[in-house]
């Protein structure tokens, strides 16, 4: 998201709420189907703190998701009550001389909507992080809602699934389908690469670096998080991931063995996922790694040679917890 276009979103959440302020003050409307199974997270730090988790938040027929974060936590706004400056007494503003604000996702897609005029659907995963946005105005998925979008979708619309495997890698392919079909109970497509059309689907492409950068959305994250919204950047011959902070800034290096999760966005095509790695051995971590208890509340994952999960962007704090 441009800083123009970022502008014209917080203008546009104050009028989506002004349009939908009937629902926002009085709640669900006659007849409303009430929605179930609603998840509610908040965070700071790109996820590095989390503040608020419920499995089954308090949620009725017709609530947007503002109404839906109102209902479940403390809230302050601005904008006409359409951008939300402040939860659980945790303001937007600057830190040290730098832009943060909150940002939220369902079922692990950007919103650029005033989150006044969202409504909450069955199943959905709506998750808001409170964050610095210098180094890149506009992270258009995540992974941290991992099983969304793959079971609800977005917006009442689901997807289907398809995985791009590279031919020696079928293995770690394998890995990834079996979550999808055994874990999840989702059927999903498979084919190699670089498969034309399509791009209404759900696409997790799997295989070392070289081979998945033809891929336009995934090439983009060469060029850092400005371009991609993803915050590491892999060298075009696949052998580095680079590890970078929250200000775009390198951090670390990981070499042979590591592996890489993230998801990203061309324009409006459903988000593109990538399992891959620094070689073979990469990839295959990465795909032991693809499962919720690993990449929940993250925006995008590496897995260190010594099998650690590193958050991305790279807290402050050593990175915790165990690849599996």
């Amino acid at each position: 998201m441009s800083s123009s276009k970022f502008a014209r979103t917080l203008a546009g959440a104050a009028a989506g709420l002004a349009l939908a302020g009937v629902a926002i003050g009085c709640g669900a409307g006659p007849g409303a189907a009430e929605p179930s199974s609603v998840k509610l997270t908040v965070t700071d730090g790109f996820g590095a703190k989390t503040l608020v988790e419920r499995s089954d938040a308090q949620v009725a027929g017709g609530d947007t998701v503002m109404r839906f974060l109102q209902r479940n936590a403390k809230v302050e706004t601005r904008y006409g009550g359409g951008f939300v400056q402040a939860i659980d007494g945790l303001k937007g503003g600057r830190e040290g001389a730098r832009p943060v604000d909150w940002f939220y996702f369902v079922n692990g897609i950007l919103e650029d909507e005033g989150a006044g005029s969202v409504k909450v659907r069955e199943g959905d995963r709506v998750w808001w992080d409170r964050h610095d946005w210098g180094s890149a105005t506009n992270t258009p998925a995540v992974v941290g809602s991992f099983p969304e979008p793959f079971v609800s979708g977005t917006g009442g619309k689901k997807f289907s699934t398809r995985i791009e495997c590279q031919e020696a890698l079928d293995d770690a392919c394998e890995t990834v389908q079996k979550k999808f079909g055994e874990d999840l109970g989702l059927v999903v497509g498979k084919s190699r690469i670089g498969t034309e059309g399509g791009f209404e689907n759900l696409r997790v492409i799997v295989g070392r670096w070289p081979a998945v950068r033809v891929d336009r959305s995934l090439v983009r994250i060469e060029d850092g998080p400005k371009s991609s919204g993803v915050y590491a950047k892999m060298s075009k011959d696949g052998k580095q991931l680079t590890v970078l902070d929250a200000r775009g800034k390198a951090v670390q290096e990981l070499g042979p063995g590591t592996g890489f999760i993230a998801a990203t966005r061309w324009r409006e095509d459903a988000p593109t996922w990538v399992v891959t790695g620094t070689d073979d051995a990469g990839v295959r971590a990465a795909a032991a790694a693809f499962d919720e208890s690993v990449l929940a509340e993250k925006f995008a994952l590496a897995v260190s040679p010594e099998g650690q999960a590193v958050a991305l962007p790279a807290a402050d704090a050593p990175a915790e917890g165990a690849a599996g």
